[in-house]
């Protein structure tokens, strides 16, 4: 009964630091030097089992050369300390993101109270796609059974377009899957619906709307660097062996 409050109590200061946010920057404008976003998508299911699979998109636009410029390791690395930096100024600092050497601690206000720990993120990039993922290790928003299971968060960058076309369009995924949450298991689930799954639409519909702008954040660990190019990471799978691994 401890944890279940605990993860009420985490669920609903997460929802009140974003519900403040969400007006003022959903006020904000879309188009920002000549990029343009799609209104960003969600498709979220709850399977029989209780594994969730959650998946929000939406499509930028704008010119060849600033994708080109773009496309490469540091930049990707740039947008995944970019999405956690936005969760923590969406949540007004509230949930904040500690790295260390092999892992990505998620923690409200800080230490020992983890919402959400990953492993250490994996990238992967060719000419066409770029992928940044987060394997689910543990946290007090998972459910006991999937520590240290197959869950994942992640996000894709697809080229839409070929490398010359103008303006350049390109697909920006953000999706987490087979991620079984202790609120879901632990009490009703539309509670974990009107709480937890809630809470990631929101922030992450609003970081697909940053991304107008551009700012990509100084990545903190700093893997790569400015001389490195797209070999210098694995490429990832075909789209149909991409399509069932975790």
């Amino acid at each position: 009964m401890l944890n279940v409050a605990r993860v009420i109590v985490a669920a609903t200061a997460l929802a009140v630091a974003s519900l403040i946010t969400i007006k003022r920057r959903r006020e904000r404008p879309r188009r920002v030097a000549r990029v343009v976003l799609t209104e960003p998508t969600d498709d979220t299911t709850i399977d029989a089992h209780g594994t969730v699979r959650s998946v929000q998109a939406a499509e930028l636009t704008l010119s060849a050369a600033a994708l080109d410029e773009l496309w490469s390791p540091m930049h990707l690395e740039r947008l995944a300390r970019t999405y956690w930096r936005f969760l923590s100024r969406a949540t007004l600092g509230v949930i904040r993101v500690k790295y260390d050497a092999d892992e990505r601690a998620v923690v409200f206000l800080t230490r020992p109270f983890v919402l959400l720990r990953f492993r250490a993120p994996q990238y992967e990039m060719d000419a066409r796609l770029g992928v940044v993922r987060w394997r689910i290790a543990s946290g007090v928003l998972v459910s006991r059974a999937a520590h240290g299971g197959d869950g994942y968060l992640k996000i894709e960058v697809e080229r839409l377009t070929s490398v010359d076309t103008e303006p350049a369009r390109v697909r920006i995924e953000v999706e987490v899957a087979n991620f079984y949450p202790a609120l879901a298991s632990a009490v009703a689930r539309w509670v974990y619906s009107a709480t937890q799954s809630r809470i990631h639409v929101i922030v992450t519909h609003g970081f697909l709307r940053s991304l107008t702008r551009l700012d990509l954040a100084e990545s903190v660990v700093g893997r790569y660097g400015p001389p490195d190019d797209i070999d210098a990471v694995p490429d990832p799978p075909a789209r149909a062996a991409r399509s069932g691994v975790a």
